[in-house]
């Protein structure tokens, strides 16, 4: 054992270029100056090369300098143990830390991290998504390396690392060079998995290819076997050891040891020996080897091989079926025959608490007292280990690992410990088998590793389940797979619903879960068809509208939806009778909100539903819901001209998707709506920003889901209106966007967007064609409001030059809906576009129409047009000062330069720009917007209390005074001399209408919610 100690610390030989790179690293990340920095360091070579030797003393040397070292090694046998590599890595550095010391520590992460990495349990609710937990490890990461910097992050055996670990330390690679942090992993290049491709080409300072270690030459082997043997070790023998080994370092060394075990002499005559000698090292002669070490020892290493790394000698006693003198002989005769690692001689072992979590009396991070259990037993080499396991006959095998199972639960390691070993057993239709998987895949599935989750179910149910039990782990393994494998989702959704289902909830969970795959996979149909079915087969109910309001909801999103009229009536008629007393009753008044927005109907009717609503919160993140619905009750509020209620209710949901790990599709949807949200208060600048981060997040879902055409959709509009038409186009080209269009429903409409881009370019044919073909999909739907599509406006736009009788008529008809509607914005649009396409004697009447309400609205964007475009035809200054000015502030930077032109044209002056508009209202505007409240409300200021949510009486009949307030509004404006433009500017800043200014006030006075 001495010798080997003495062996394992020997200097290493050939590496010389590869520890030069290790120390150029090290002295970067360590050194002073702009220079220093983090790298990626990746050593590749097949098996017995050296990697393992080369990591510790890179371990060795960043030590010496004084960094903190995070260090793991891949498992043969953990593979399937999600965030094995990652609890390695990060458990140590918290280790001992209290749980209100974690909580400080990790901040929000902690719910979505923690559990994880094995530092708390998961709690009730949505398991945050794959994308929120890698986020969430980049930060824990990315604040340990700066917390103690500097730091050497030290993979070993990468290809063998769990998929969850190591897909986010790949994604994770790229930030090395900005970090004070050197990440260093080795790998075998024939077995490094798909997912971890990023270490084959290293970025940055790093290098551009990874760096293969080569077998040792014939004078290196000599200069081994001497070290060992002594200088008297002849150069034919020591030759020999070379072409027998082939320089593989590793099998070198432990030939020799071989040579010095039996006394032979390291002389040319002795050669022909060493063939057999390296034999017995590896495969058959390695099992040969074991075998005469004794049946308990035999069973004792066969335990060992199944249980991993880091293995607890207890635990390893308990599967061999040794008591504790027994397991002791037993390790000892294994590390006499250097197949375990002498104590203490692994190259910093990690301990069972990251490999076997610490059962529940034991502080996380901390194992029993005694040294073995802390360090653990190693093999020698993970050769010697694969070559043991695979030499257990294939059934015995089976059995340990089933014996494996059972003694890891038993030691209160918990299901998820013992799943790795079920998932190795055959079916025997075992219920404790179907229990514990089941436990561990819920587990995991909360940690957020669906995919382990779904491997685990899925061998649940070769078992099989009890006949009573199969139709729930279905369901479960329908709802594991839902982010990785939709299209199986479905499969196993429908085989669920085939078995007999006592449970009424959980045939309910099926049927709406079902339904929302089949949703979110573009089959609406099928989705409205599977719940139409199931509804007059629910005796109960609550259960009964439960599955109404889903069916209605995946109704409102089909674009194809067959007899939309008649779904607004049913909808209509339910939901006006009821009072929203539980959430499924406020979810059909959120989808009665949205109906009567895209039909039109009148803001304060629209209003008026959306508050019922919104009587109670409605959560973004709820486990048993979609999202749906609370975004539809937020966005009829942008719609109404009440956006900055609209903008609450996001930033609360935002928070709400961030606070759950939801950062994938769901952060995308919340961004791209919030930028075009921005887009229509004329806020662009910050609308491009929000589109650009939601397309970044739809782009790693993937292209042409939902999520990324909304992302699109936005950025594209947002781009438009800043009279950046090339680069939309060319934004457009490079994500496909384009026909065929979603079957859902997607704002702003997409095919309506891209006519609308066809059209900046001159291609008014092809716009006409999308438009008319818009036409053919939202009118026999009903969907008439152009607030919520402005399709008339547009092809009024494109067919003035070739119909202008038409397009008149269609922006008449566009006028006639926007006023039916009630918007402001919506009205002043439509104004402007219908004054485009007149005659020129009606325009300027029109026009001026359309920025007084305009100006009275929240919509910043379209004022400006609206005022550049009376300006024009007045010839006035003062008005093209204006519009100069509120482009500006909006970011339209083309719209600014067309109006300085035609300002300067006619001899005015520029306006002073300061650039962008200042948040807060100025005494003026404050001023101005107290005394249109107060008029507005009918009351002096300040009005009385508010309900919570700021928008008008919790509820009864829809408040008149919002129709009075815009009917009155609108009789003004056709004889106003000019707009109140304090007013206006209080108006955008504070995002409302003139009806809304009484509750947008008394937000402003409450604060943020």
């Amino acid at each position: 054992m001495t010798e080997y100690r003495a062996r394992r610390h020997r200097t290493m030989v050939e590496r010389e270029a590869e520890l030069a790179t290790v120390d150029e690293a090290l002295d970067r990340l360590t050194g002073p100056g702009r220079d220093s920095g983090g790298a990626l360091l990746a050593f590749s070579g097949p098996a017995g090369l050296g990697k393992t030797t080369l990591l510790a003393e890179v371990r060795r040397r960043a030590h010496a300098r004084s960094c903190t070292v995070l260090a793991a090694r891949g498992g043969e046998q953990e593979q399937s143990q999600p965030f094995h590599v990652a609890r390695q890595l990060i458990q140590p550095q918290l280790a001992g830390t209290s749980e209100e010391e974690l909580r400080a520590a990790l901040g929000s992460w902690y719910a979505i991290v923690g559990p994880a990495l094995g530092l708390c349990a998961p709690e009730q609710g949505a398991p945050p998504d794959p994308q929120g937990l890698r986020d969430g490890l980049d930060w824990v990461l990315t604040h340990l390396v700066v917390k103690r910097a500097p730091v050497a992050l030290v993979l070993d055996d990468a290809h063998w690392a769990d998929p969850e670990s190591l897909g986010w330390l790949a994604a994770y690679t790229p930030r090395t060079e900005h970090l004070p942090l050197l990440l260093v992993v080795a790998y075998r290049p024939d077995e490094l998995p798909a997912h971890a491709e990023a270490f084959r080409t290293l970025p940055g300072r790093a290098g551009q290819q990874p760096l293969p270690l080569a077998p040792l030459t014939s004078g290196a082997v000599a200069a081994l076997v001497r070290e060992v043997l002594g200088d008297h070790a002849e150069e034919a023998f020591c030759h020999e050891v070379w072409a027998v080994t082939a320089g593989n370092p590793f099998e070198a060394v432990e030939l020799t040891a071989k040579v010095r075990e039996k006394g032979l002499a390291p002389v040319g005559a002795s050669t022909p020996l060493l063939r057999d000698l390296a034999a017995a090292q590896r495969g058959s002669g390695l099992v040969a080897r074991l075998d005469r070490l004794g049946p308990s020892t035999v069973r004792f290493a066969w335990a060992c091989a199944v249980l991993g790394t880091a293995i607890p000698r207890d635990l390893a006693a308990r599967v061999a079926a040794l008591g504790r003198e027994e397991a002791a002989d037993a390790t000892a005769r294994l590390r006499d025959a250097r197949i375990l690692a002498p104590a203490g001689a692994a190259a910093e072992p990690v301990g069972p608490a990251a490999v076997f979590p610490a059962p529940a009396a034991v502080p996380v991070g901390y194992g029993a007292a005694d040294e073995e259990y802390e360090a653990g037993l190693e093999f020698v080499h993970p050769l010697i280990a694969t070559a043991i396991y695979r030499a257990i006959p294939k059934a015995l095998r089976v059995a340990l690992h089933g014996k494996a199972a059972a003694a890891v639960v038993d030691a209160g390691l918990g299901s998820s410990a013992a799943a790795r070993h079920l998932l190795e057993t055959h079916p025997e239709n075992d219920p404790w088998v179907v229990r514990t998987l089941r436990e561990a895949a819920a587990e995991n599935l909360r940690a957020g590793a669906p995919e382990a989750a779904r491997r685990q179910l899925a061998r649940a149910l070769l078992e099989p389940p009890d006949f009573d039990e199969r139709a729930a782990v279905l369901y479960e393994l329908g709802c594991a797979s839902l982010l990785t494998e939709p299209a199986n989702t479905v499969n196993h959704l429908r085989a669920a619903l085939a078995e007999p289902v006592d449970d009424t909830a959980l045939r309910q969970g099926i049927v709406i879960r079902l339904a929302q795959v089949l949703a979110h996979s573009d089959h609406l149909f099928e989705a409205s068809e599977l719940l139409a079915d199931e509804i007059p087969q629910t005796q109960d109910v609550r259960a009964r509208l439960r599955l109404q309001s889903e069916q209605f909801m995946w109704d409102a999103f089909n674009a194809a939806e067959p007899d939309s009229p008649a779904r607004s009536r049913r909808l209509a008629k339910l939901a006006d009778r009821l009072t929203g007393r539980d959430l499924t009753e406020r979810y059909v008044i959120g989808l009665r909100t949205w109906d009567a927005c895209l039909r039109g109907e009148p803001v304060a009717v629209v209003l008026h539903h959306a508050e019922r609503a919104l009587q109670q919160h409605l959560s973004w993140a709820h486990e048993d819901r979609g999202f749906e619905v609370p975004v539809l009750a937020a966005m009829v509020h942008m719609y109404a001209d009440r956006p900055w209620r609209a903008e609450q209710l996001f930033e609360a949901g935002t928070a709400e998707f961030e606070r759950e790990g939801w950062r994938g599709a769901h952060l995308s949807f919340a961004y791209s709506l919030r930028g075009y949200l921005r887009y229509r208060r004329g806020r662009l600048v910050e609308a491009e920003d929000l589109a650009r981060a939601g397309l970044r997040l739809a782009e790693r879902v993937g292209r042409r889901t939902p999520v990324h055409w909304y992302a699109i959709a936005t950025l594209v509009t947002t781009l438009l209106a800043r009279g950046r038409t090339d680069e939309a186009w060319e934004l457009a080209q490079d994500h496909e966007y384009g026909r065929p269009f979603p079957a859902a429903v997607v704002f702003p409409d997409a095919q309506t967007v891209h006519a609308e881009l066809l059209l900046a370019r001159g291609d008014a044919k092809g716009a006409v064609a999308e438009l008319e073909a818009v036409d053919r999909r939202l009118t026999p739907r009903g969907i008439q409001n152009p607030a919520w599509c402005p399709w008339r406006l547009h092809l009024a736009r494109a067919v003035a030059a070739d119909d202008p009788e038409r397009a008149a008529a269609l922006a008449a008809e566009a006028v006639r809906r926007a006023r039916a509607f009630g918007a402001p914005s919506g009205i002043g649009q439509a104004l402007r576009v219908a004054a485009e396409v007149s005659a020129p004697e009606g325009r300027a009447l029109l026009l001026r129409e359309s920025v007084a309400l305009l100006s009275a609205s929240p919509a910043g964007y379209e004022l400006a047009r609206a005022q550049a475009a009376l300006g024009r035809e007045l010839r006035d200054t003062h008005l093209l000062e204006r519009a100069v000015t509120t482009a500006r502030e909006c970011g339209a930077d083309a719209l600014e330069a067309e109006a300085t032109d035609d300002l300067l044209a006619l001899g005015g002056s520029l306006p002073c720009l300061s650039g962008g508009a200042e948040e807060g209202l100025t005494e003026e505007e404050l001023r101005a917007a107290e005394g249109a409240a107060q008029r507005a409300a009918g009351t002096p200021w300040p009005p009385g209390p508010q309900p919570s949510d700021g928008t008008g009486p919790a509820q009864g009949a829809p408040d008149p005074s919002a129709d009075a307030a815009s009917a009155a509004t609108t009789t003004a404006v056709r004889t106003a001399a000019a707009p109140d433009w304090d007013l206006s500017a209080a108006c955008r800043k504070l995002g409302t209408d003139r009806a809304g200014l009484p509750a947008a006030l008394a937000a402003l006075t409450r604060g943020p919610h």
